[in-house]
């Protein structure tokens, strides 16, 4: 929770963040022992390239660091009032899922108004895949905001009959089978990672294009473009504002908001230019990052004059509310009174971020 203090007017503004992992990349998890260390190391250079020093979480603790970690981190002292998870399975290099549904599933039956789970598909998995998928919606899906959402790993690698594929396209006829699967589900959110690349996944993989046809060919799911096809920006915002049920998740993009803010205000305006206030939605990608000092400094942070007048946008607090939780409340269907009402074990620790503007 944010309380804000503006010309004498005080207000409670809760956060939502899109995008929270909790992973398991430890040794003992490693199938393929090169590749698995490959990735989470590339993972960890992401977190301390952005990273403020004092926030710089230790490497043993970083491969496998579990749910109460994450709550401390995210919910108790990163301000953080309802956390959505993203899973991604990479069991080409990890004996058990890497993002693990089940393991984020635990928190959901225990508080689903603080934790929101989705859960993933990959076309190439076929009819095993859809079965799954129905296991994982009947299951999890104690909230109607529940099961709402699948995260969508274009690039991920898999053994097929012996052999290496190295990814899968959105535009496929496999894939349009899934979606059509998905809404029969009534999963209506699709999470596609279309960002920077993590060794040793392909960057081609992850380009932004196969959103495109998918978008518009389904125009009543919603197509959550996570890390906005960074560093494919221009391509991201073509595209979005052509299709109109695309937004733009800011994780990854967020943590540039310390290090880098004449970049981070370049991106915020780009994408106020294209796509306007509502369809923009904070995420972390914790734990590459921690939400307290993207938070602290994201509700601080103004876009420089000289941008104001060339895009002839503005990053207000109201348009600030809507990216940290009105507009993932409205896409999930989160009734964000009814999180801040209860009573729980985190809110009674959580802390509250106290800003004077």
């Amino acid at each position: 929770m944010i309380i804000v203090e503006s010309n004498g007017k005080r207000e409670e503004i809760p956060v939502i963040d899109y995008h929270v992992h909790v992973w398991k990349a430890n040794e003992d998890n490693w199938l393929r022992p090169e590749l698995a260390k490959g990735w989470i190391d590339c993972f960890y250079d992401y977190h301390k390239s952005l990273t403020p020093e004092e926030y710089l979480m230790n490497y043993e603790t970083f491969k496998y660091y579990g749910a109460d970690k994450m709550i401390e981190d995210v919910m108790v002292n990163g301000y953080v009032d309802v956390a959505i998870t993203q899973p991604q399975y990479l069991q080409y290099f990890y004996r058990e899922p890497f993002g693990n549904t089940d393991e984020f599933g635990k928190l959901v039956l225990s508080n689903p108004y603080r934790f929101v789970i989705g859960t993933r598909w990959d076309p190439r998995d076929g009819e095993e895949g859809k079965k799954r998928l129905e296991e994982d919606v009947r299951k999890y899906r104690v909230k109607p905001w529940q099961m709402k959402h699948v995260k969508l790993y274009t690039a991920e690698w898999k053994d097929i009959n012996g052999n290496l594929s190295r990814g899968w396209r959105l535009d496929s006829k496999e894939a349009f089978d899934f979606i059509e699967f998905s809404k029969s589900l009534g999963i209506d959110i699709l999470v596609a990672h279309k960002g920077p690349t993590v060794w040793p996944l392909d960057k081609d993989a992850f380009d932004i294009k196969d959103v495109d046809s998918a978008a518009s060919s389904f125009p009543e799911m919603k197509f959550v473009v996570t890390h906005i096809g960074l560093p494919r920006l221009e391509d991201f915002v073509w595209t979005a504002v052509q299709d109109k049920n695309i937004y733009a998740g800011l994780a990854v993009a967020s943590a540039f908001v310390h290090k880098r803010p004449k970049y981070f205000a370049q991106i915020m305006a780009e994408l106020l230019f294209w796509l306007g206030p509502d369809r923009i939605l904070m995420g972390t990608d914790y734990a590459i990052w921690n939400p307290k000092w993207i938070l602290e400094d994201f509700i601080k942070f103004e876009l420089p004059e000289d941008v104001k007048r060339e895009y002839g946008v503005e990053l207000t607090l109201d348009v600030k509310k809507k990216i940290l939780y009105e507009n993932a409340s409205k896409l999930w269907g989160i009734n964000v009174n009814d999180v801040k009402r209860r009573e729980d074990e985190i809110s009674k620790k959580a802390k509250v971020l106290k800003v004077n503007l």
